[in-house]
């Protein structure tokens, strides 16, 4: 069976989390799509030429402990503005979105860009001040500059030039800001269910 979740968001929606669970309960494979972006972001930060860093990237980079930070964040936000970069990653995606199993791959611009077939696709967002709350959460700080940095990384991913964060155009929105996380992933669950049956 080859059968493809693609489920997009801005940061802190809650994409991960139920992308996570949608391929645990559907056995299909995951990808954190973000991660690429971080992992290239992070070997940026260590020096590295940005496609350089895309084009050599091993499994091995996806594992760093480092990737979940705001630094690592706002880096993937920055190399993923970079079309050559986007390019370099895109054929690992398309790859592991087809595979045999099925797969469910979170990221932005999943639905819209990487698998416009997708047999579902989700689109998962939270008000700004929730989701930087959530990465208040996550990673501390003065909650201020997180909500600030959340609004410039969504400025930034919703107004770039190459695959810019946006729902597809039939996209099943999900918005998390008022809903449990349960909720969250019985509502993804459900549309993918829908399309299996």
């Amino acid at each position: 069976m080859i059968f493809t979740v693609a489920i997009d968001g801005p940061a802190a929606a809650g994409k991960g989390t139920i992308s996570r669970a949608v391929a645990e309960r559907f056995g299909l494979a995951h990808l954190d799509t973000g991660l690429l972006y971080r992992a290239v972001g992070a070997r940026v930060d260590e020096g590295m030429e940005p496609v350089a860093a895309a084009r050599t990237l091993t499994a091995g980079d996806l594992s760093r402990g480092d990737l979940r930070t705001l630094a690592a964040g706002q880096a993937a936000s920055k190399v993923a503005a970079i079309p050559e970069v986007r390019l370099a990653l895109v054929d690992f995606q398309r790859r592991f979105a087809r595979r045999k199993g099925g797969a469910v791959l979170d990221g932005r611009d999943i639905g819209t860009v990487i698998c416009p077939e997708a047999e579902v696709k989700l689109f998962v967002t939270a008000a700004p001040e929730v989701r930087a709350h959530r990465r208040w959460l996550e990673v501390g700080g003065d909650a201020a500059k997180v909500l600030a940095e959340v609004r410039e990384r969504d400025a930034r991913d919703m107004n770039r030039t190459d695959a810019p964060l946006r729902p597809a155009d039939d996209a099943i929105m999900i918005d998390t800001s008022t809903l449990s996380i349960d909720e969250a992933v019985e509502r993804a669950c459900a549309a993918v269910a829908h399309r299996l049956t």
